[in-house]
């Protein structure tokens, strides 16, 4: 079959930007190793670009999108704080990079080092001292806190099928909740934006095999009855699971494994600094009591009576495994060298900083957007366009007009009892200017709204791509390049 011919702007014929390694052999030496079948007739259609042209092409990609070492991501939930670029030095270290997953563990030793000091780190920050570092995503984490919640009540020979969920909910937890079989119970929270216990005391009964809730919740709030949840959940039989996205205000302050919770998923993505966005790659490692480690996913990292680190497969009340290989690997370096980096005290801090920066920023939005939970937040804070939006300028076109400054929108309506919503998360790595900078972005945005909001509905105005037809893009979805 002939080779499709593409046409790249930049490829002009003759023109070379590479170097190929001397590999000392001929030609006939190669070709002596290839089958004929699989020898090519024609030369391959690749583009012929100079070197400058190239560095300059990826350069201005780069810079056409947004990320967080171009500018300010305020996505709540998401969590997109700055990166050390450390991190990436020590995972890009050779013997990570080049190490095979199937690897004896005699010549994997650095590895499975690192894989349990993580581990026993993360043991200390959540309290839960069963660790599994192989699922690989938030969502992931769950669908396996899931499994082990189903997994320890057949083995009390109890077949349960409901989970009770706030209404403030990250949507992943409904999702895994369908995918494992059980049924989501939803409910509703008081006027503070925090859940009662009296409405937990009304849907509990022995039907139901746990309670899935975020803390501090998706409206950037501390779950303060927590203590008494678990005992009502605990006290029907129940398992308290903790959606651990919003660690990042936690860390060094509040322990979920002291305080009721029997097994949560941490984001190494997001909490430990690792890198994610565009669908992975991501670590969704999962801490569980003692009573629930015998649960956890094969293969588990053990060490024998001679203190040598090995993969224990013989594990018969164990969910099996979830992920080829032992989960993102790379992931855990990151997650592990900014532990090493912070110490335990810099860890509070940075949940410590984390908070600080939300509620200043929350307090200097309050004058020109609603604010549906007035309260004390942590990491977070959801204001309302709602007064924007009796003015014709609803929340989306509020961020589309942020992308003309060089901001990322914050997350757009969710969660979603508060209706225009938008969920901000400045995190721990953003000075008080930047902050401040944000603030007088939205002043002037909502200056727009009540004097031209025309120029706020037909924004963004100097983005490489203009407002896009979402609904038509949602369904006929494209991304192939056409030459």
């Amino acid at each position: 079959m002939e080779d499709k011919v593409l046409i790249y702007d930049k490829s002009v014929p003759g023109r070379k930007g590479y170097t190929l390694p001397d590999t000392h052999r001929s030609e006939e030496q190669i070709l002596a190793g290839l089958p004929e079948k699989l020898r090519r007739t024609t030369d391959a259609a690749l583009p012929e670009v100079a070197e400058p042209e190239v560095v300059r092409h990826f350069v201005n990609l780069s810079v056409k999108n947004h990320h967080i070492e171009r500018g300010f991501y305020p996505l709540g939930s998401c969590t997109m704080k700055y990166n050390p670029k450390l991190n990436e030095v020590a995972a890009s270290y050779r013997g990570f990079r080049h190490q095979h997953p199937l690897a004896p563990g005699s010549t994997s030793r650095g590895c499975l080092e690192v894989m349990w000091r993580l581990s026993e780190h993360l043991s200390e920050i959540s309290g839960f001292p069963g660790i599994s570092l192989q699922p690989v995503a938030g969502a992931h984490g769950e669908f396996a806190g899931l499994l082990i919640m189903r997994a320890y009540h057949k083995e009390q020979g109890s077949g349960r099928r409901k989970i009770i969920i706030p209404d403030s909910a990250h949507g992943t937890n409904p999702a895994s909740v369908s995918s494992v079989g059980y049924e989501a119970i939803e409910i509703k929270s008081n006027d503070k934006g925090i859940i009662d216990t009296v409405v937990v005391e009304a849907v509990m009964d022995d039907e139901v095999a746990g309670m899935m809730l975020t803390n501090p919740n998706t409206l950037g709030l501390f779950e303060s009855n927590i203590a008494e949840i678990a005992d009502i959940v605990h006290a029907h039989g129940g398992l308290m699971y903790m959606d651990g996205a919003n660690l990042n205000a936690n860390m060094g302050v509040f322990r979920p494994g002291d305080i009721g919770f029997d097994m949560m998923h941490f984001n190494l993505h997001k909490t430990l600094s690792t890198p994610h966005g565009g669908g992975g790659p991501g670590g969704g490692a999962i801490g569980v009591t003692k009573e629930l480690q015998k649960y956890l996913p094969v293969p588990v990292l053990e060490k024998n009576e001679k203190g040598e680190l090995f993969f224990n497969y013989d594990r018969p009340y164990s969910i099996g495994r979830l992920h080829t290989f032992y989960g993102n690997f790379a992931n855990m370096v990151r997650a592990y060298a900014y532990i090493r980096i912070m110490g335990g005290a810099g860890l509070r801090k940075v949940s410590e900083n984390a908070v600080i920066n939300a509620n200043y920023l929350k307090e200097l939005l309050r004058k020109d957007y609603d604010l549906p939970f007035d309260a004390h937040c942590m990491h977070e804070f959801v204001i309302s366009g709602n007064r924007q939006k009796k003015l014709g300028v609803k929340t989306s076109d509020i961020s589309k007009r942020l992308l003309d400054f060089g901001v990322h929108a914050p997350t757009n309506y969710f969660p979603l009892i508060v209706p225009e919503a938008m969920m901000i998360e400045p995190t721990e790595t953003e000075t008080r200017e930047t902050l401040e900078r944000f603030a007088s972005i939205m002043e002037q945005i909502a200056r727009e709204a009540e004097q031209s909001p025309e120029t706020v509905t037909s924004a963004p105005h100097s983005t490489p791509v203009r407002r896009l037809d979402e609904a038509g893009a949602a369904r006929t979805l494209d991304v192939n390049y056409v030459g």
